[in-house]
């Protein structure tokens, strides 16, 4: 009996949904469409804004791109969020990196540390326009790891012009260039490139120039849109202003795990150790703008979001007196059409918020676009899977704030109210 019981009461909420969702789809196909469109394009826009703030937050936190590596542990300032994709935004400093991570080098089980610096600098290829990459500056050995998405292989092992810290060596002037890159400077393998004279801690008519080593694809899957290149440690330390105090933004080590974590106690005691961690949103607890930029994102969504299906969904409703009266004459009773109501308002919410989540993703590609063309040397926002759920659970959420403003108005409805009119 219990079983015939659930049975019935499935089957009736199934057709309440498969009702609730064709009334919604004529409603919006064949009449009354307006307030529909209105709030599902609302929903959308809403979602879209916060997708595009929270891949926003997430490269800011994450420190996009140029956190790609395949090292075993990294060491960063103790308080220091990661290296920021965004020109001219820089935190502190590691000193005496060249010699630090020389020296965890040749602890036993470690099979190589690189200090690891990033700076924006215009680079001009012949009469072309100066153009801003992200120079991330390294010490390659000549296996095949892993640096801001790019192979350290691709450039000469060793650092020839650190020379001891003397910064006198010859410099071996390469450039290994992303995919991005190389399009933004129109540049191919072989191509000379010079150091705009305005960005160089050097006089201008000794601004360095380098040769391409090779264009390769950023990222595990070449998915990487920043432009971004690889060169030899020093020679970006010389041309920076670096050199002064060995600075760099972090050391990368590889090896064993446990070893690899030692020796970069030892070298920094103070300093933030760690293992590179491919899933970002972790970043956004540890950076506490990234966290206040997505918070400030989710609550202004759903109080946008709710607010706006909340008064749509209730003109509708009013509006659509009678047809609830029709539902009551026939046998539905006041659970059933209320449930009528509140499925047809999420059942809207949630066609906005799957059209937003696309919307989003779409614009963080424009937003980068557009910021690597104009302020910024790289991407600025970020794309995560859990995207989708998330927009499309913010925007559920907004709809069930919303829902208790239509379930009021269609709870006054009357049938003999609505019959003598």
């Amino acid at each position: 009996m219990a079983d015939d019981t659930d049975g019935t009461r499935r089957g009736r909420w199934n057709a309440l949904v498969g009702f609730s969702i064709s009334r919604l789809w004529s409603r919006a196909t064949r009449t009354r469409s307006g307030r529909i469109a209105a709030t599902v394009t609302a929903v959308a826009l809403t979602i879209t804004l916060l997708i595009v703030l929270t891949g926003i937050a997430l490269a800011l936190a994450d420190g996009g791109a140029l956190s790609e590596n395949d090292a075993t542990v990294e060491i960063e300032p103790a308080d220091s969020a990661s290296v920021s994709a965004i020109d001219g935004v820089e935190g502190p400093r590691l000193g005496e990196a060249n010699e630090r991570a020389a020296t965890i080098s040749e602890t036993d089980g470690v099979d190589h540390a690189s200090p690891v610096l990033v700076e924006p600098v215009r680079l001009e290829n012949g009469d072309g326009e100066p153009r801003t990459i992200l120079l991330v500056g390294v010490v390659p050995d000549g296996e095949p790891r892993t640096v801001a998405g790019l192979p350290t292989d691709g450039l000469e092992a060793g650092d020839t012009h650190y020379d001891n810290g003397s910064y006198a060596g010859m410099p071996q002037e390469e450039i290994l260039l992303s995919e991005a890159a190389a399009e933004r400077l129109a540049a191919s393998d072989g191509d000379e490139l010079s150091v705009s004279g305005a960005d160089a801690a050097l006089p201008i008519d000794e601004a360095p120039a380098v040769t391409v080593s090779g264009v390769e694809p950023a990222g595990a899957e070449g998915e990487n849109e920043a432009p971004i290149a690889l060169v030899h440690l020093s020679e970006l330390q010389t041309v920076s202003g670096a050199a002064d105090g060995e600075l760099a933004d972090r050391v990368l080590v590889w090896g064993e795990a446990g070893t690899a974590e030692t020796a970069g106690e030892t070298a920094y005691p103070d300093a933030e150790i760690d293992s590179p961690d491919s899933v970002a949103l972790g970043s956004l607890f540890d950076d506490g703008l990234a966290l206040a930029t997505s918070v400030l994102a989710l609550v202004a969504s759903i109080a946008i979001c709710a607010s706006f299906v909340a008064t749509t969904m209730g003109m509708t409703v009013d509006e659509d007196r009678q047809t609830l009266a029709v539902l009551e004459s026939v046998g539905f009773p006041t659970l059933s059409r209320l449930a009528v109501v509140a499925l047809s308002t999420l059942a809207t919410t949630a066609v906005g918020a799957l059209i937003g989540v696309g919307l989003g993703v779409g614009a963080i590609h424009v937003v980068n676009a557009v910021a690597s063309a104009t302020i910024a040397p790289g991407a600025v926002a970020a794309v995560h899977p859990l995207f989708i759920p998330y927009g499309i659970g913010v925007a559920l959420l907004a709809g069930l704030v919303a829902v208790p403003y239509p379930l009021a108005v269609a709870s006054r409805t009357s049938v003999v109210e609505e019959v003598s009119q």
